[in-house]
């Protein structure tokens, strides 16, 4: 039995499974990431990313951080892919729990999951700062310079976790409950790098431990499965 075909015998036989998941999902929708080789580390900017998406940039260089959000974060006309196509199959069918997931780009959603913890929040989700009136996304894309709230003036802050801001304490407790509790973890598309979000994984308990990564990640020692494929691949395999 190959590294496939254990991993969707493992699935099979698994009704508690709740998936970790990172940058490397969304690539394969043509969502770039920011370490992997064609990253966005990798490209040149006036700013390195990591300082243009930290919440003092934002509050210093609103313009500037906006001018890179439209360009590179509102990757609105992506789709989901087999991985995220098939993780809401799964949910369908009663054997996910939840996806836990570093990504912001609400692909999971379009492709069907309802239970999606969002650790580092969502381009979807966008609030004035003065009245906390919503803003979709589309709002974002189409406005000019430091987009302001049509019904106060005041900024709109996307609802994402920048550099520097703490993550939700909530979807925490939410994330560690259903990870602490899973009788299978799914890790796919994260060398596990970006903390507190990655410590997460470590509170798993179970002996279904899968890690689907291109690249090897310190949990590699530690886990029951390691399959270094892409992760759309990997999942095509499953079938409900």
């Amino acid at each position: 039995m190959n590294s496939i075909d254990t991993f969707t015998d493992l699935v099979s036989h698994s009704d508690n499974i709740v998936f970790f998941g990172g940058a490397g999902v969304s690539t394969e929708s043509g969502i770039p990431d920011f370490r992997s080789v064609d990253g966005l580390y990798n490209q040149t900017y006036q700013y390195p990313p990591e300082t243009i998406l930290s919440h003092s940039f934002y509050q210093n260089n609103p313009e500037e951080f906006y001018r890179f959000y439209r360009d590179k974060m509102l990757c609105l006309d992506a789709k989901p892919n087999m991985a995220h196509i098939k993780l809401a199959a799964l949910e369908k069918a009663g054997k996910l729990k939840a996806v836990v997931t570093q990504n912001i780009d609400g692909l999971h959603q379009k492709a069907g999951s309802k239970n999606v913890l969002e650790l580092h929040g969502s381009v979807h989700r966008n609030y004035c700062q003065h009245c906390h009136h919503f803003f979709d996304a589309e709002y974002i894309l189409h406005s000019i310079g430091v987009p302001k709230c049509d019904a106060c003036g005041g900024p709109i802050k996307p609802d994402v976790v920048l550099y520097e801001e703490g993550l939700d304490n909530t979807v925490i407790e939410q994330a560690l409950y259903y990870i602490s509790h899973a009788d299978m973890l799914i890790i796919g598309g994260t060398s596990l790098v970006v903390y507190p979000a990655a410590g997460l994984v470590r509170y798993y308990n179970g002996h279904k431990l899968v890690l689907i990564n291109k690249s090897s990640t310190d949990l590699d020692g530690s886990a029951d499965l390691v399959i270094k494929e892409p992760i759309g691949k990997v999942f095509g395999h499953i079938k409900l």
